[in-house]
């Protein structure tokens, strides 16, 4: 198929980089995910978060910090603008005040992209989020398979009482039935705890629970050739969050934890999801007043166009 059918990013020699549209990468605006296989989609909140706030404003610059990226990965040869077509469907309209009602705008929301049969690429947001984005695929592909990198496991029973924070977004998906649990894959987790069960509750529940201390000091490539085995082609949620990097790499966050893993262990990751069947992924937990340089948004953006040359259909040079 010509490439001339797919949108394109606005290209550096067409349009500065400093300036042209404030989208993801670029990219064309759609006012909705109709007609597209993949779309880049914001889900501006931070009123589940439990320490310093701010990314309600990710999405806006990891946007920004994208003007930098080009169509090609020249690591890997993925073409993804040559193989799908993409586009940046704007923001989800969250309620600024109420959390429980955010979520169900953000489910939504998710109901209509997956309507279209498009693979959503969130941008974040606090990880809330991730729970009413797995309710709604929940019900078009089924329980799913999960790979999730963080610092933390995102499991606790209740927040202030609370059962819907970002603390705790994998306990309901496990209550819910919305995750395949013996394929569910947690990386990176680390950091102090309030009980072994903080690591060990997901271990019960069937989850692969690989601490960051398990990661120090060596490449990633071949757990990522385990966690490809164990998953095979069960649809597949890839779910991000910028604290499971050390905070060398990607200050700006809420709740920062030593050890992390490095920028290129996050890319032997991603990468190492090709061949998986993803069906959507997010990056969440940017938190722009605490990343003065945007240097962490900036690692975000090229995350998620990553995962968006892992998603399926994605040519690469042994395809063509």
């Amino acid at each position: 198929m010509s490439t001339d059918t797919f949108n394109q990013p606005l290209g550096g020699n067409d349009m500065p980089r400093f300036a042209g549209p404030a989208t993801m990468m670029r990219l064309p605006v759609a006012e909705s995910a109709e007609g597209l296989d993949a779309c880049f989609v914001g889900v501006p909140m931070d009123i589940g978060t439990s320490n310093r706030s701010g990314t309600r404003h990710g999405p806006r610059q990891i946007r920004a910090e994208s003007c930098m990226l080009r169509p090609y990965n020249m690591a890997t040869g993925a073409a993804p603008f040559d193989s799908l077509q993409i586009a940046d469907i704007g923001d989800v309209a969250t309620n600024t005040f109420d959390l429980k009602k955010s979520v169900d705008l953000i489910e939504a929301a998710f109901d209509g992209i997956l309507a279209h049969d498009c693979i959503p690429l969130t941008l974040g947001g606090d990880h809330t989020l991730t729970l009413p984005i797995l309710r709604a695929i929940a019900k078009k592909h089924g329980p799913v398979a999960l790979l999730h990198i963080d610092a933390h496991a995102d499991i606790n029973d209740e927040m202030f009482g609370e059962k819907i924070a970002h603390g705790t977004p994998f306990r309901r998906a496990v209550e819910e039935g919305l995750l395949a649990c013996d394929k569910v894959h947690q990386i990176g987790l680390r950091g102090t705890g309030y009980s072994p069960e903080d690591f060990n509750w997901p271990r019960s529940q069937g989850f692969t629970v690989v601490p960051a201390e398990a990661c120090w000091h060596k490449s990633l490539t071949p757990l990522m050739a385990e966690v490809r085995e164990r998953i095979g082609d069960h649809p597949t949620y890839l779910t991000y969050d910028i604290d499971s990097l050390d905070p060398a790499f990607a200050p700006g966050t809420g709740t920062v934890e030593i050890g992390g893993l490095t920028i290129w262990q996050a890319l032997e990751i991603i990468r190492g999801a090709r061949g998986l069947n993803l069906v959507g992924c997010d990056l969440v937990e940017v938190s722009p007043p605490y990343d003065p340089t945007g240097n962490t948004a900036l690692v975000g953006a090229n995350l998620l166009y990553e995962m968006l040359c892992v998603l399926p259909g994605v040519r690469y040079p042994q395809s063509d």
